[in-house]
């Protein structure tokens, strides 16, 4: 008959043997691992990217601390201190621009002061001085103007003029 004794809870004991699969019984979801307990709050998970639509225009300064991207048409200067500046292939900067990065789908006249890497893409066009320790331009890019390459901690630096198109040069 039925007796109402109280149970003693036993933890099951660990396995000697491998789980075998049945393919007949729904699979035990695992426990996803704990996260680590030394954290740091400040630390970003990601790179916060800022975008300015195509159908934008824009007349006067843009300053930030973060990634942008441009895809319409700016007319000011932008200073992107430390950070990532890329013209999309819609992209029509008439800018001064200082960034950490510069890469150039679209097209932008005026002067980049780049203090890590400038690089104008396929069908890129830059009218104007660039100023930066590292350069790429690919084939097919346009380039009309002055590249001074700053070598960190010396205090000389190279430049290359141009007038015409660059092809294969990177």
């Amino acid at each position: 008959m039925w007796n109402k004794q109280s149970q003693v809870d036993v933890p099951p004991a660990a396995p000697s043997q491998p789980q075998q699969h049945n393919p007949w019984q729904p699979s035990q979801p695992q426990a996803a691992p704990a996260p680590p307990t030394s954290v740091r709050p400040s630390a970003p998970s990601a790179r916060s990217l800022s975008t300015l639509g195509a159908s934008l225009e824009i007349k006067g300064k843009i300053s930030g601390e973060e990634d942008l991207q441009i895809d319409g048409k700016v007319e000011g200067s932008v200073a992107l201190n430390g950070q990532r500046l890329t013209v999309g292939r819609t992209g029509q900067l008439s800018s001064e621009i200082w960034a950490r990065d510069v890469i150039v789908y679209g097209n932008l006249t005026g002067n980049i002061h780049a203090t890590d890497r400038v690089e104008i893409k396929k069908d890129g066009s830059v009218t104007g001085d660039i100023t930066t320790a590292r350069i790429s331009v690919e084939d097919g890019a346009y380039f009309k103007g002055r590249i001074e390459i700053e070598r960190t901690g010396k205090s000389s630096s190279s430049s290359v003029e141009s007038d015409s198109e660059l092809v294969g040069a990177n």
